[in-house]
Formats: structure tokens, C-alpha cells, sequence
């Protein structure tokens, strides 16, 4: 492992976020922070790729699925961004904040940083990997990851596409995916990391680091800075109907949909 460049990297990621707290504080829209992270994390990743040592075919593979991730997730949130309104998540802590909002928002930005530098560290051991490419697992997290990504941009096209109808004033999104979970944009974007740590895992015992990706995602996504706060914001929104869709349709993982609640 190169550890310079991985300071590097790191130092770039503290300073970017550095960059979106200032960017958030001139806009006033917290989007943007998340756009930043996105692209962020595909450039120090894609330089992560390019630098790493392993073979030129497998940094080429873990370059592709880096930057395919990155451009569709930034330009997503950028776009909803670009639309107008606040995100939810980062309205809630900023009000509870109060005066202390810039601060402390400065401090949260740099923990994102720590978070996008943990991700740039598994694609990091995913283009180090020297075994032979492509192995059958090599394929397997190469499909995985571009299921994942098409999986999260299908789940963000039902979103989007419902929220232009009528009945999104008063109801609840649940066409295609989101009938078999209420964030499948949450899981599909945990199931890409999972395919970083399959391309990465081989002899080298720092290549198990890579595990930390899909963990750190999972926590921060059903546990912290993901569900928690956005199904907080939609019982006070929707109330009755958010709830009743609770007891019928899993949080996370798509499943088949419960009886119970309005149908």
C-alpha cells in the first residue's frame, strides 16, 4: 500500500468537504453537500484506481465502476437539488443545531470526509488486488456493482416519476421497487459497496479493510444518517399512511410485502 497517496487522498477529502460547508453556507441548500460527497468520492476513488498497483485490467474494472457510480449518483442529487427545496435530513439537524449550526455542521462534514475516505480506501484494495483477472468472484462484484447502480437509478426514476403525479401530495411512493422496500435506493447503494470488498479480498491481509465499506454503509444508512431521520420526517408528513406502510413493507431489505395496514 501507498500510504502517501492515501494521505493525499484523505487530505483532498477533508478539504472538499471543507469546500461543500462553504458552498452550503452561501446557497443555503444542503444538496449540494451530498452532490460534492458523491463526485468526491468518484474522483479520489478513480485516482485511488488509477495509482493503485494490481493488475491494468482490474483497475480499468474498478475505475469504470467507481466513476459510473459516482456520475450517476452526483448527477442526481445535483439535478433534485438544482429543483429547489431543502433536504429533510439536513433541516432537522440544522434546526436542532440553532446557534450552533455552523459549527457543528463544519465538524459533520468532516466526519462525511472520514466515511468517503473509507470508501476510497476499499476501491483503493480493489484495484491493489494481484491475483489473476478476472477470477469467477471478480465477475461476480463486477455485476453486482452495475446491478446495484441500475437498481439505485430505477429506484430514484419511481421516486421522481410519482412525485409528478397528483397523488404524491397526500400518498406514498410505492410503485416498483419501493413496493418491496421503503428505501430501495438505500439498499441498492449499500449493495454496491459490497461488491468493492469481493474484487478486493485475496492474501494480502490489509485487503480485508475493504469490509469496512459495506459495514460503515450499512450502519450509517439503516441505523444513523439514513432512515432514521427521513421516516422521522415522514410520520410527521404523512402520519397514519406512513405508518400503516411500515407494517406491510420492509425498511430495508426488498422482501415480500406483509399483510396489515391500509392494502
Amino acid at each position: 500500500m501507498d500510504w502517501q497517496v492515501l494521505a493525499s487522498l484523505a487530505i483532498f477529502l477533508s478539504l472538499l468537504m471543507a469546500a461543500a460547508f462553504a458552498v452550503q453556507r452561501i446557497t443555503g441548500a444542503s444538496g449540494w453537500i451530498d452532490t460534492i460527497w458523491s463526485a468526491g468520492v468518484g474522483f479520489a476513488g478513480a485516482v485511488a484506481a488509477v495509482l493503485a498497483e494490481g493488475a491494468d485490467w482490474r483497475n480499468f474494472a474498478v475505475l469504470a465502476l467507481v466513476i459510473a457510480w459516482s456520475l450517476r449518483l452526483a448527477s442526481h442529487i445535483g439535478t433534485r437539488t438544482s429543483g429547489g427545496g431543502e433536504d429533510p435530513r439536513y433541516a432537522r439537524l440544522l434546526e436542532e443545531w440553532g446557534e450552533k449550526a455552523s459549527m457543528r455542521l463544519f465538524f459533520f462534514l468532516q466526519v462525511q470526509a472520514l466515511a468517503a475516505f473509507v470508501l476510497v480506501l476499499a476501491v483503493y484494495l480493489a484495484a491493489s488486488n494481484t491475483a489473476a483477472f478476472p477470477r469467477l468472484i471478480d465477475i461476480t462484484a463486477l455485476l453486482i456493482g452495475a446491478f446495484a447502480v441500475a437498481g439505485e437509478a430505477s429506484s430514484d426514476a419511481q421516486l421522481s416519476a410519482f412525485k409528478k403525479t397528483p397523488q404524491a401530495k397526500t400518498e406514498i411512493c410505492e410503485t416498483g421497487f419501493w413496493r418491496y422496500s421503503r428505501h430501495p435506493n438505500y439498499f441498492f447503494e449499500w449493495l454496491f459497496w459490497c461488491s468493492l470488498p469481493l474484487l478486493a479480498v485475496g492474501a494480502q491481509p490489509l485487503s480485508w479493510l475493504s469490509l469496512a465499506a459495506p459495514l460503515m454503509m450499512y450502519w450509517l444508512l439503516v441505523h444513523v444518517s439514513g432512515i432514521p431521520p427521513l421516516e422521522e420526517h415522514m410520520l410527521k408528513s404523512r402520519g397514519t399512511r406512513f405508518r400503516d406502510l411500515q407494517s406491510r413493507v420492509n425498511a430495508f431489505f426488498p422482501g415480500p410485502r406483509k399483510t396489515g395496514g391500509r392494502p
